[in-house]
């Protein structure tokens, strides 16, 4: 096992995640281990969704996206710990890029958050729950 706790937060939220990215660095703090944060930008591909928005969009999302997760973390915690911190930024759905990322880095630790569920949360399984179900290591939730 790697000696990484994988911490994965969604930068649509605002400062929403801010408990979630603190936790894992004092997760991560108390055995030395390497953080790394993943923020997952939805991916349109092919489909007629997709088709309705120019060809340089996912680029624009992803720049965007890097540009929130730097300032999420360095809010969280502050600029010296953001630049040990690393960002990965995926495309696709979210659970399938953390458990993914996951199985790539082995960390010892997933942390997500886990915000009010609703009844489709219920019925579909929040990304929390599929991360949870599917992990190989354990899973810290922040409520």
């Amino acid at each position: 096992m790697n000696n990484s706790v994988l911490c994965a937060v969604d930068v649509s939220n605002g400062e929403s995640d801010l408990d979630v990215i603190r936790k894992a660095a004092q997760l991560a703090a108390l055995d030395g281990a390497q953080l790394d944060v993943i923020a997952v930008v939805p991916d349109f591909g092919m489909s007629r969704v997709g088709a309705a928005f120019r060809a340089d969009h996912h680029d624009k999302m992803m720049e965007e996206a890097k540009e929130h997760l730097n300032a999420l973390v360095t809010t969280a915690l502050d600029a010296a710990q953001n630049e040990k911190v690393r960002h990965v930024i995926a495309t696709g759905r979210a659970y399938e890029e953390v458990l993914k990322l996951a199985r790539e880095t082995k960390p010892s630790l997933i942390v997500v958050g886990a915000h009010r569920a609703d009844l489709a949360d219920y019925l579909l399984g929040p990304n929390a729950a599929r991360v949870v179900r599917h992990a190989t290591c354990s899973v810290h939730v922040v409520r």
